[in-house]
């Protein structure tokens, strides 16, 4: 089940928090609790996607993204991710997470995220996601403009050049 409880403290934690910047990086905190775990009593991949939901959606009110998206009518939704998990985490382990936004393209947007247990990084994750609406993908330049920023962005990093540059040399559809 989502962590609704979670997200709801998450947010009301945000609207207590300064302001940032489009390309500012948000910092929070999470515990695994014992309903995080996979049955290797560590914390599940799936829910660790989860986890990282818990520090996009409070950068997203602190930027002033989250309020162009509700007033535009717009959505936000995953095109895609790459994750390396690095460190196990058990039970009651608290960790920090990192969040920021490094850019877009024509299509996406690219956040970076990760999770650290001290000063040992646990999991890193890139996520892709399109701003949508009812007429389709609304063109992250759109966002940019109303936020105030560039509409083309900073170039995106070598790194995130790569991986977009193999996600499209990937199939679609799969084959069955």
């Amino acid at each position: 089940m989502y962590p609704f409880i979670r997200m709801f403290i998450e947010m009301a934690r945000a609207r207590r928090m300064p302001p940032l910047g489009l390309f500012e990086t948000h910092v929070s905190t999470v515990t695994c609790w014992p309903w995080d775990l996979d049955p290797w009593v560590e914390l599940n991949n799936g829910r660790t996607l989860t986890l990282f939901d818990l520090g996009r959606l409070p950068l997203s009110r602190r930027t002033g993204f989250e309020a162009l998206l509700r007033a535009k009518g717009w959505g936000l939704t995953v095109a895609g991710s790459t994750t390396r998990y690095r460190r196990r985490v058990t039970v009651f382990s608290r960790l920090t997470m990192h969040t920021r936004c490094v850019g877009w393209d024509k299509r996406f947007v690219y956040m970076e995220q990760s999770m650290w247990k001290g000063e040992e990084c646990t999991s890193h994750v890139l996520i892709r996601s399109a701003i949508v609406s009812k007429a389709g993908i609304v063109p992250p330049s759109e966002m940019a403009a109303a936020l105030g920023a560039a509409p083309d962005g900073p170039p995106l990093p070598p790194w995130v050049q790569a991986w977009i540059e193999a996600e499209a040399t990937r199939p679609w559809p799969p084959a069955r």
